[in-house]
């Protein structure tokens, strides 16, 4: 058997997490259309007979300009420090392309082991282009195996999956069988909540957008909801009312798409209560970051 840890590297926006969701089979990272949404190193394992993936998630590398992408990015870094083997993860777009080859040489020169995929094939629109992107890749640097993919599709993930195990030392599970994750349910239904604000918000608002959990009430029986209180910090005033919106609509829709979410995670009823509270530049301090879990 093969087992280890995969670090899951790339620019922004490229799949990683909807790549990580197919893998496990499980939505365990959020995601949206908006770029750094990850900003978490996140654990998922991926269990088959032959090998256990442990895979690490990260933030997608980028030019970091406030204390909170800075230290995103220095998360996805550090993750490389803790692996057998990394996912460099590029796009095919030429945007994609162009960034990918910018972080390549950092990651053509780590000592483990690095498979490369272009992912988001699907938006290709004919298989011949696709080959001079490929060659192009393979390329930037001695990878492991070049992988296409298609995450949001799941085409590529089994042959992806398979490559990477390869990549991983002779060894028993790392953990057991039944598990996926080692994050605690709070955090995850602080980061369900915090992707409906990133999916249902315009543009600006949630960026300056944290979530933390003050309450999570687990009940003496199935018969009665799981009861969690969080609050959502903003940065603006405006941001709050954009959230709360009119009469009180918008953060109705979020509480409701979270709450939605989270009982299918749990697998009974919850109670979600919802408060909006303004943090004034918490994104930009070193004390708002380690306040609000960062």
């Amino acid at each position: 058997m093969h087992a280890g840890f995969v670090a899951i590297i790339g620019a922004p926006n490229v799949g990683k997490s909807t790549f990580l969701n197919q893998a496990l089979g499980f939505k365990l990272a959020i995601t949206s259309d908006k770029p750094q949404t990850t900003r978490h190193r996140l654990l998922g394992v991926h269990h088959t007979p032959e090998a256990q993936i442990v895979f690490l998630d990260t933030p997608g590398i980028h030019a970091a300009k406030t204390a909170l992408n800075r230290r995103m990015v220095a998360v996805a870094w550090e993750a490389l420090a803790e692996v057998d083997a990394v996912l460099f993860m590029a796009e095919v777009s030429a945007k994609g392309m162009e960034r990918a080859a910018a972080l390549a040489p950092r990651l053509a020169a780590l000592k483990v082991p690095v498979v490369l995929a272009l992912n988001k094939i699907d938006l290709v629109p004919r298989k011949q282009a696709l080959l001079p992107l490929l060659e192009r890749a393979a390329g930037w640097g001695d990878w492991k195996a070049v992988v296409p993919l298609s995450g949001l599709k799941g085409d590529g993930v089994e042959l992806l999956v398979k490559e990477l195990s390869a990549c991983l030392p002779e060894g028993p599970p790392l953990f057991p069988e039944d598990v996926i994750t080692d994050l605690p349910m709070r955090f995850m239904a602080a980061e369900l909540i915090r992707e409906k604000v990133f999916r249902l918000t315009s543009q600006e608002v949630p960026y300056g957008v944290a979530v933390t959990v003050d309450q999570y009430l687990e009940p003496p029986d199935e018969d009665h909801p799981v009861a969690i209180t969080a609050t959502i910090h903003v940065e603006r005033s405006g941001h709050k009312g954009i959230i709360i919106g009119k009469g009180g609509a918008m953060i109705k829709k979020i509480g409701t798409q979270a709450r939605q979410d989270l009982e299918k995670l749990i697998g009974q009823h919850v109670f979600l209560d919802l408060l909006v509270r303004v943090e004034p530049k918490w994104s930009r301090r070193e004390q708002g970051l380690s306040k609000l879990g960062y």
